[in-house]
């Protein structure tokens, strides 16, 4: 089945037409950058122009940095604030006419690793973190995906969301050295071992492709792996969801 999968990030919009049964995109990915904080108007057109780009008219599954609960955008970090409250899938649906599919964007990304990608038949319990401007998560077992917020995990003496200090996007703004961040995560994953055991971690998000970097500083107890699908995970698991939502 094909599908279009978009992944709504803290500063881009990535989509691509998806082949849902066996994870592989049947087009170029795209993207629209979004360097200023968009309104949900202002989203749902850049969603419109999404769909308009590949002539789509079919299932759209939508990943959002965020709680979702069914349809309805619980929080919303890095993104406006209006988005809190708000119904995803009749906000885009009615910019594109499609019928929409929300899924918060880590357990999109998990949801494709496990299926098709590094977690592929491993029914143990895995733990999933996607690296970007902020770090998402999820955790599988079983099989079965749950969306998490360890990003927001309170981290350091004034109590900070987590991902303030791990974040991808926080190596660049920071200038940190690949040690230093390394450094950072092994620290976080340590914690978060000791509440989760997890017997495989996988790290996602478009740093994932200079895995070799920084992993080595981490020194987990747990099978540490890059996402098989590095900054794509989103896009193929929002994907997904939407064709088995129908």
């Amino acid at each position: 089945m094909k599908t279009l999968g978009i992944d709504i990030g803290g500063s881009a919009l990535k989509g691509a037409i998806v082949d849902t049964t066996t994870g592989k995109l049947l087009s170029e990915r795209f993207r629209i950058d979004t360097p200023d904080t968009l309104t949900p108007k202002e989203m749902a057109g850049a969603v419109k122009a999404m769909t308009q780009h590949f002539k789509w008219k079919g299932p759209v599954g939508i990943g959002f940095p965020g709680v979702i609960q069914g349809s309805t955008i619980w929080t919303s970090a890095n993104l406006d604030k209006k988005f809190i409250g708000c119904d995803g899938a009749k906000l885009f649906g009615q910019a594109t006419g499609c019928r929409i599919a929300m899924i918060n964007d880590a357990a999109a990304a998990g949801a494709a690793e496990m299926r098709y990608g590094a977690g592929r038949d491993f029914m143990g319990k895995a733990l999933l973190l996607t690296l970007g401007t902020g770090v998402g998560s999820c955790f599988s077992y079983q099989g079965v995906v749950t969306a998490m917020e360890l990003g927001h995990f309170p981290w350091g003496k004034h109590g900070k969301s987590a991902e303030k200090f791990l974040a991808a996007s926080v190596l660049e703004q920071k200038k940190l050295s690949w040690k230093e961040w390394g450094g950072r995560l092994r620290d976080y994953v340590a914690i978060l071992e000791k509440l989760l055991w997890p017997e495989m971690i996988i790290v996602g998000g478009g740093v994932s492709a200079d895995h070799a970097k920084f992993f080595k500083y981490i020194k987990p107890r747990a099978q540490l792996v890059p996402a098989e699908f590095l900054n794509n995970a989103g896009i193929v698991g929002a994907a997904l969801w939407a064709a088995e939502k129908k």
